[in-house]
This record gives C-alpha cells, sequence and structure tokens, in this order.
C-alpha cells in the first residue's frame, strides 16, 4: 500500500467497505427489520446512520457488533 493510499484509508476508514440497508442487516443478523429498527430506538444494535430518509450500516460495523455480542453476550430477559 503507498503512502497515500495508507493515509487515504486513515481519513477514510470506511473506504473498502459496503453499505448495508436495513433489510440486508436484518438478514445477515437473523432478526426482524422491526427488530432492528426497535435496537436502533434503544441504542443498542449495531451503528446505523441516515442518508436522507433511508438507514444504512457498514458491513464492518455490524461484522464487530455480533463480534462484541458474541464475546459479552448479556443475560435474556
Amino acid at each position: 500500500m503507498s503512502t497515500t493510499s495508507h493515509s487515504l484509508h486513515r481519513e477514510l476508514p470506511h473506504a473498502d467497505d459496503e453499505l448495508m440497508t436495513l433489510k440486508e442487516v436484518a438478514t445477515l443478523v437473523r432478526v426482524p427489520v422491526a427488530t432492528l429498527r426497535y435496537w436502533r430506538h434503544l441504542g443498542t444494535g449495531p451503528h446505523g446512520f441516515r442518508i436522507g430518509r433511508s438507514v444504512r450500516y457498514w458491513r464492518n460495523d455490524v461484522v464487530h457488533w455480533l463480534e462484541e455480542q458474541s464475546r459479552h453476550p448479556r443475560a435474556c430477559d
């Protein structure tokens, strides 16, 4: 990796990442879209953000969130 692309990668951490929709994330996590929306409301799910009216997620953020969930599982209610 050249110095220019290396510094660009630091400035744009998601340069090689993929944007995902609510439906795609729900499929990956295997929960209903409504559950993902509820987690977003509570602030407990993977980090998402708005682009216009749509919510999007970076795939790497979702994968890191899943890994974190598996390392620190919470008690079931």
